[in-house]
């Protein structure tokens, strides 16, 4: 039977694992201050709202901007979501060795974002 791993809290183990931690990452030639920052402003793609996210203080802002409906979320967001997550976690994982090692080492285990909401 897998071990399960669940992350959440940025201080506890594999608090690395979140989309909030002090990670950056480079895609299509900018650089992200945290995964999170990326996946909210992808919902922008294209619009001043995309950089305004990227810019933002902190994920905590980020993920706030991105969930205000007053902006105009693009059209295929529900479609392209889960492939741009993947996308935002390639380079986090691939950008960062120390994240890397960190989750080669999980090996088979069973990694689940661990959320008040689950």
């Amino acid at each position: 039977m897998s071990t399960t791993i669940r992350f959440y809290n940025l201080k506890d183990e594999y608090g690395e694992f979140s989309n909030f931690s002090p990670h950056p990452i480079e895609i299509d030639g900018k650089t992200w201050p945290t995964s999170e920052h990326y996946f909210q402003a992808q919902k922008f793609v294209g619009t001043k709202h995309e950089e305004e996210i990227r810019l933002a203080k902190s994920p905590m802002t980020a993920a706030k901007m991105g969930r205000d409906r007053t902006k105009p979320l693009r059209a295929d967001w529900e479609t392209v979501k889960d492939n741009i997550m993947t996308e935002a976690l390639k380079a986090k994982f691939t950008q960062h060795p120390t994240l890397k090692n960190l989750l080669l080492n999980t090996k088979d285990a069973y990694i689940v974002e661990h959320t008040k909401k689950q």
